[in-house]
């Protein structure tokens, strides 16, 4: 029965390109055991090829892929399984996308200086996004509004204190035997 099962959580780690989504929602996941997915991998290949030739994304090319995002959230809930996902979410608007897959959704804002931010899109390697698409996402963020369930948390931290001020403040429990929780 449905009404035995605890309610799911889901976690959407936002921020611009360079923030460290993937590293947070990694350590999150394997903090509290929520299911990670990381929203590059939901890109269509023609969105892929946009970024990696330093074109930016537009709303008519980020629509679909939020879709996608929130049905996977979505489908999760269905299954009682509780998620942490990576999402740029830079608009008010494509979080509300990314409510529709689950009321339960709150946000996790990983916010920085331009500066902090681009010295690690430089140093990063193997990545489709190119540092010179970081002012167009930071020209169009909207940050949480009061109404939006979520922390913002400064990237100047190092991960692992983000990690764990993020499962503090959102209140996710923490697995089992996870040594230091």
């Amino acid at each position: 029965m449905t009404g035995d099962r605890p309610p799911t959580r889901h976690v959407v780690v936002m921020g611009v390109s360079g923030a460290g989504k993937t590293t947070v929602a990694r350590g999150i996941s394997e903090l509290t055991g929520l299911r990670f997915a990381e929203a590059d991998e939901f890109h269509s290949a023609a969105n892929v090829a946009r970024m990696r030739a330093g074109v930016p994304l537009d709303d008519a090319d980020r629509w679909p892929w939020l879709r996608a995002l929130a049905g996977w959230m979505a489908d999760r809930h269905a299954e009682g399984i509780s998620t942490v996902l990576t999402c740029s979410a830079l608009k008010r608007a494509y979080r509300d996308v990314l409510r529709q897959g689950s009321a339960e959704v709150e946000f996790l804002h990983l916010d920085g200086t331009a500066e902090l931010i681009r010295d690690r899109l430089d140093r990063r390697v193997g990545h489709y996004m190119p540092a010179s698409l970081l002012d167009s996402q930071r020209a169009i963020l909207e940050h949480l509004e009061p109404d939006e369930a979520g922390v913002v948390l400064q990237v100047a931290a190092p991960p692992d204190e983000l990690v764990r001020a993020a499962v503090t403040r959102l209140r996710l429990p923490v697995r089992a035997g996870i040594a230091g929780a």
